[in-house]
């Protein structure tokens, strides 16, 4: 798993008195790119200028395997990774992760407890959400116009041309099975059986060369740029900054769109565990999930940050309509299921790894 380490903040790093003669330092691993840079600026920056202390950052592209690898080996170097909902209940099953205190969150702006603040989900024994993202797919309207549904990322014919798919079963056999007809609410009860996981690879079989995989966030973008597809899975914000940040002529299709949360998890036997919860607490209050939100198209976990979204970071984009959760993107999405993929992520990746292969 290729990993960059980057200290954050380390030309700015300033004295705050009495804080920064107690400083510490966490490793904090996240999926890079925008995504990454939208917590540097949020959250990690205002962080090192209030306490003193620093960050270590480092990319991975997901999954329970290295967290497993460190803690089985009795040596754990990460503090704190941002997880997707499957592997943060997982991973707190299979003892992988710390349990966390629930008491160190801050109240909602409103007043609100912490537990009625969060999002329905959002908090569990070991993990705390900071945003509400979204698998979409993308395309480049100045070279493929005319797409609206999440069956043309399926129609070879009306659409011709390479597709990008996240190389994993997940958000792949949901796309598969609406694109095949399944309504989304439908989706999960069909995957349930083994009739209905047929049914999506089948339907896999038909754009199956035609497909690029991929497998970190920031590629998907890069794909489109260079022309290596006419349209590709994506996270939502990843799409939205490419767009908007870099003039990107992208347009996001929300019809089939693949909800999740992603969250905090401290791996168990995690060097700076405590320093990490004071971070989880700091990063995941009101201001600090809206403050995020300015800097990439995923909405927040907290309910009393919703209103103080606003502008983008150009000071001219309204973020609202961009975000998973606006009520017009709503329409033919679903929210990933995430005990399904804590159940049966193992044996469907075995599955999806053999097709593949053929």
């Amino acid at each position: 798993m290729k990993l960059k380490n980057i200290l954050v903040g380390a030309t700015a790093l300033v004295a705050v008195g009495a804080a920064a003669a107690n400083a510490g330092s966490i490793t904090v691993v996240s999926w890079g790119g925008s995504y990454t840079k939208s917590q540097v600026e949020a959250y990690h920056k205002p962080w090192i200028a209030a306490t003193g202390n620093q960050i270590v950052s480092e990319d991975y592209n997901g999954g329970l395997a290295e967290v497993k690898a460190q803690v089985e080996a009795d040596n754990v170097t990460w503090d704190l990774v941002d997880v997707e909902l499957s592997d943060a209940i997982r991973g707190c099953d299979e003892g992988l992760l710390e349990e966390l205190d629930l008491s160190m969150l801050p109240d909602g702006a409103d007043g609100s407890a912490a537990e009625d603040d969060f999002l329905e989900g959002a908090l569990s024994d070991c993990a705390v959400a900071n945003i509400v993202w979204s698998t979409i797919f993308a395309y480049d309207s100045s070279k493929t116009p005319g797409v609206d549904s999440i069956d043309d990322l399926f129609d070879l014919e009306a659409f011709p041309g390479k597709r990008g798919l996240r190389k994993g079963a997940k958000s792949v056999l949901e796309m598969a099975l609406m694109a095949d007809g399944v309504p989304a609410s439908e989706v999960y009860a069909v995957l349930e059986t083994d009739e209905g996981v047929d049914r999506a690879f089948a339907k896999l079989d038909t754009i199956k060369d035609s497909v690029v995989w991929w497998e970190s966030g920031a590629q998907p973008p890069q794909l489109l740029a260079d022309g290596e597809v006419v349209m590709t899975t994506a996270y939502n914000g990843r799409i939205f900054n490419a767009a908007v940040a870099e003039n990107k002529p992208f347009e996001v299709v929300w019809d089939g769109q693949i909800m999740d949360f992603d969250l905090w998890v401290v791996p168990a036997g995690a060097p700076n565990k405590e320093l990490a919860m004071e971070f989880i607490a700091y990063s995941t209050d009101t201001q600090r999930l809206a403050d995020q939100a300015s800097w990439i198209s995923y909405g927040p976990a907290r309910k009393s940050s919703g209103p103080l979204v606003g502008l983008y970071s150009d000071g001219v984009t309204e973020m609202g309509q961009h975000m998973p959760t606006a009520a017009a993107n709503l329409t033919n999405a679903i929210v990933s299921d995430f005990e399904f993929w804590a159940d049966n992520a193992d044996e469907l990746n075995e599955r999806f790894n053999a097709w593949l292969a053929k």
